[in-house]
């Protein structure tokens, strides 16, 4: 597949616009400029060393020295693990990627679980591409769409639209595919927006201020009246993520003659991105970075509840003081030995009578089995006495 310029116009997001919705009230970390901790502010109360810590961990960010590193939340449901994450989140902005995820979506999905890591990996990871295009700007006076004669009624041979900047107005016949742009876009007279010329892409940029009241029921961004002539040349900023760029550059597997035949008895699924697709979209965007024309966006990806989670995909049950050990198990070994301990824990406890999970079938198991950090020190401390 040729791969000369990844597809990067009218990208639409793919990362979720809602992030923790239990959590709005988190504004922030509450800390002051020099990094200290208020007691009461941006929705936390308490949490001191944490939130300081955490505030450490955005710096981090901001420095992009935190790539590849991962932060693990541990303790007790109800003590502030995800508001916490969320606070990072604000803090960073809403430029850089945030992408929450439970743990759930790696154990409940039919596609690979390392499939579902990687392609939320890619949405923690932004790219902020500039480029200089010509675009048409301006608040928009007048838009009306025009009637085909020869197509008939509903169908459109062009549309007018009416562009005010700081200089003058302009006057313009478009295309009548940019009508169904704007009206995708809800522009409305009123409202500032820019047209690339080339593309035909439009993006509204919001309600000129000419309109703000000081009464306005909805929240609306209001923007001032755009300087210059209408035409002109513009600097234009678009924020995605790495996988917003593989989902617009994927291409459907397979003929078409099989899908046809095929498509009526298969389930709806997604186009597949393969490895070799992204591995390719990264050389061309490591060659706009090196030119200049892109800049990397270091994000979060924040994985909530996976132990409590795959209990319960497992229908499995267990106590408070179950739950903690297998978290201090997590920090000692790893995640995903705490994990696999869930199934062989749950046969002991009904081999010892019980429907629930208790501490001592985790201990049990435990001592039964070796995470994969202890079995690799084992074989080398005992190396001769095995077949090489």
């Amino acid at each position: 597949m040729e791969m000369e310029k990844v597809k990067i116009e009218e990208i639409q997001s793919t990362t979720m616009k809602q992030r923790i919705a239990t959590h709005t009230h988190i504004k922030g970390l509450g800390l002051e400029p020099t990094g200290i901790p208020i007691p009461v502010a941006a929705g936390f109360v308490g949490q001191l060393e944490a939130r300081e810590a955490a505030g450490l961990v955005v710096d981090m960010v901001k420095q992009k020295k935190m790539a590849g590193k991962a932060l693990l939340f541990a303790g007790p449901p109800g003590t502030g693990k995800t508001a916490l994450a969320l606070g990072i989140a604000q803090e960073l902005g809403s430029k850089v990627p945030f992408r929450p995820m439970v743990g759930s979506e790696v154990y409940s999905s039919e596609v690979k679980k390392t499939e579902i890591l990687m392609e939320n990996f890619r949405r923690a990871i932004g790219l902020r591409i500039k480029e200089i295009k010509e675009v048409f700007e301006g608040e928009v006076t007048e838009l009306s769409p025009e009637e085909s004669v020869k197509e008939g009624r509903g169908k459109f041979s062009h549309v007018i639209i009416g562009l005010k900047t700081v200089k003058g107005t302009k006057r313009l016949t478009l295309d009548p595919t940019i009508y169904i742009a704007l009206t995708q876009e809800k522009v409305a007279v009123g409202d500032v927006i820019y047209i690339e010329a080339n593309s035909g892409a439009v993006k509204r940029v919001g309600r000129s201020d000419a309109f703000a009241t000081e009464f306005d029921l909805e929240a609306e961004e209001y923007v001032p009246l755009p300087k210059g002539e209408v035409k002109k040349k513009k600097e234009i900023v678009q924020d995605i993520t790495l996988q917003d760029l593989d989902a617009a550059n994927a291409q459907p597997q397979g003929g078409k003659d099989i899908l046809s035949l095929m498509g009526p008895m298969m389930k709806p699924r997604k186009t597949e991105i393969t490895d070799k697709l992204r591995q390719e979209i990264n050389e061309v965007v490591n060659r706009y970075i090196d030119e200049g024309v892109a800049e990397l966006v270091p994000g979060v990806l924040f994985i909530d509840e996976i132990i409590a989670v795959r209990a319960q995909v497992e229908e499995l049950t267990m106590d408070e003081e179950c739950l903690v050990l297998l978290e201090d198990i997590a920090q000692r070994t790893s995640l995903r030995h705490a994990v696999q301990l869930l199934s062989p824990a749950s046969i002991v406890a009904k081999m010892n009578g019980r429907d629930s999970i208790c501490k001592d079938d985790i201990e049990e198991v435990t001592s039964l089995y070796m995470d994969a950090n202890s079995s690799a020190k084992l074989l080398h401390e005992q190396q001769e006495k095995y077949i090489s």
